[in-house]
């Protein structure tokens, strides 16, 4: 049975595919002008903008807003684990994530004072943390914390900020696991594609008095994120259950 033609925009994004693979387009290198590839190819920009929306999604290519589009450097790809985050092990010719911190105050409102469990208009220090792989943006994460728990100083490279010498301890753990497209925001910070869903968690600390004392929450390009969850049963529980 004669198999269909594919579409412009698969045949262009294809041609495209295999002159990453081969090393003619390399990793860094700037794509030429989305009218350039036009003329190339003889199709509308709609339909080349198609074609590297297909490479983008696929995490090929990387629009820059002002700059154009360029090869991505392969991706390297995150572990989250329970409880925290912890980034994978770079291999010795990797660079090794890079996390910018930015500290702002502000007043809880809509979400935030329900996920912290606070009147509206408290006072919250909202912790914006970008990691970085090279140039590329790789995860993103917003972490609140009550005003008078937030750390005064926040190194960069730190991606969850820690309440310093929490009293009382902490009491439960809540993390939310889901995937979603990114918003606006989202896509435009980290640079990948609309549709490219993302992992999405959610986690919640409460100490022993019940009191909420971090809501972070975590946006990870689904192309480049894995979470791992891990519970260990004790003598006592095995017994219980046997």
């Amino acid at each position: 049975m004669t198999q269909p033609a594919p579409s412009r925009r698969h045949a262009i994004a294809e041609d495209l595919r295999n002159q990453i693979s081969k090393g003619h387009l390399k990793a860094g290198e700037r794509l030429p002008s989305e009218a350039q590839l036009a003329t190339r190819y003889a199709v509308s920009t709609p339909t080349l903008r198609n074609a590297l929306a297909l490479l983008q999604a696929e995490g090929l290519v990387e629009k820059v807003h002002g700059s154009g589009n360029f090869v991505r450097h392969p991706l390297r790809r995150t572990t989250y684990i329970g409880g925290g985050h912890t980034p994978s092990t770079p291999a010795p010719t990797e660079e090794a994530l890079h996390t910018t911190v930015r500290a702002t105050n502000l007043r809880a409102h809509g979400h935030l004072t329900a996920l912290l469990r606070i009147s509206p208009r408290s006072p919250l220090t909202e912790f914006l943390c970008l990691s970085h792989e090279g140039k590329t943006p790789h995860s993103l994460a917003r972490i609140y914390i009550p005003r008078d728990l937030a750390p005064a100083n926040v190194p960069e490279g730190l991606l969850t900020a820690r309440v310093p010498d929490q009293r009382p301890p902490l009491s439960v753990v809540q993390e939310t696991v889901s995937t979603r497209l990114p918003t606006p925001v989202e896509a435009k910070t980290l640079r990948i594609s609309p549709t490219l869903a993302i992992l999405s968690i959610t986690r919640v600390a409460t100490d022993t008095t019940g009191r909420v004392v971090e809501a972070a929450l975590f946006a990870f390009p689904g192309d480049r994120a894995d979470a791992v969850f891990t519970t260990l049963h004790t003598t006592e529980a095995r017994r219980a259950e046997a």
